[in-house]
């Protein structure tokens, strides 16, 4: 394979990153197998897939895989994919759900999360968290109307509990419908949301994979060049805030920090819990909500 303008474009120490970086993908539908075929048409060589689900005809609308895969493993297909498009590549598969193959995210770099259960986000971070995987987590909102990225770093800045407690609470109402419903209470198992088109899907998960390359090609000790921890993404016009509409096909940047009482990363301090307000999105954000316009296809 030529790889030379992937090389020239991001330069030749960040490639070799890439191609030494051992990636895991926790999922792999229209998210998880969008971002894994286009980690490996980037120059990624090592991969690690998880998903105990099979190819549907129903599937092939949203899916980097057509009707060839159809009655396949989703891990099979997609390690067939990329190796048509980076015959190099070396994947390990695990047609299982990760609860039942833990020893699958061992000698990762990173994890990329491409699940819907909140349950099963919150069960990844905890392990994550006791063995310092560093894990890009994505989710798409009810009706494909926009999605957000987050990277966390074990150790650094919040786990994924306590940012889902920060955003996902105050994230307003759609202009037009219910609140968004992402099964917070560990009792409810699934991110309640309706499909949305293939180009919806994958623009959430073009960020994911642009989160997943600046973070593999920085050194160990560097940070990647992202502008917050967290975008959040509109496919349609969206009350991110309430009061302002965020147009369709923008974006913003947020930086959201670790709870210090968070049940699962943070020290437990009831006092401080009871005497501090809740945040609210908006003293999470950039000075100028409108700062970037995202034009990731």
């Amino acid at each position: 394979m030529n790889w030379s303008r992937v090389e020239q474009r991001i330069g030749s120490n960040r490639f070799q990153r890439l191609q030494q970086a051992k990636v895991g993908i926790v999922g792999l539908g229209s998210g998880g197998g969008f971002v894994a075929l286009s980690l490996a048409k980037s120059g990624v060589r090592h991969f690690t897939l998880v998903d105990d689900d099979v190819m549907e005809v129903g599937n092939v609308v949203r899916h980097v895989c057509d009707l060839r895969s159809v009655g396949q493993l989703k891990v099979t297909a997609v390690s067939a994919l990329i190796a048509q498009r980076n015959p190099e590549a070396v994947v390990k598969t695990y047609p299982k759900r990760i609860q039942d193959c833990w020893q699958a995210l061992a000698e990762l770099d990173l994890l990329i999360v491409g699940v819907d259960g909140e349950r099963t986000k919150f069960e990844v971070n905890a392990v994550c968290l006791e063995r310092k995987l560093t894990a890009i987590y994505a989710g798409v909102y009810e009706r494909g109307e926009g999605g957000d990225v987050v990277w966390i770093r074990a150790g650094y800045g919040p786990c994924y509990a306590c940012w889902a407690a920060q955003l996902r609470e105050d994230i307003a109402a759609l202009p037009e419908g219910p609140a968004l419903d992402y099964g917070l209470s560990i009792e409810e198992q699934d991110l309640r949301a309706e499909p949305g088109l293939w180009l919806d899907v994958v623009r959430v998960a073009a960020a994911q994979t642009h989160f997943a390359l600046a973070v593999l090609s920085e050194p160990d000790d560097g940070e990647p060049n992202l502008r917050g921890n967290t975008l959040l993404i509109a496919n349609r016009d969206l009350e991110f805030f309430p009061g302002v509409t965020t147009p369709a096909q923008s974006s913003h940047w947020i930086q959201i920090d670790r709870q210090e009482d968070c049940l699962v990363c943070g020290a437990v301090s009831a006092s401080a819990a009871e005497d501090e307000p809740p945040v609210s999105l908006q003293e999470l954000t950039a000075p100028s909500p409108f700062d970037r316009q995202d034009s990731e296809q």
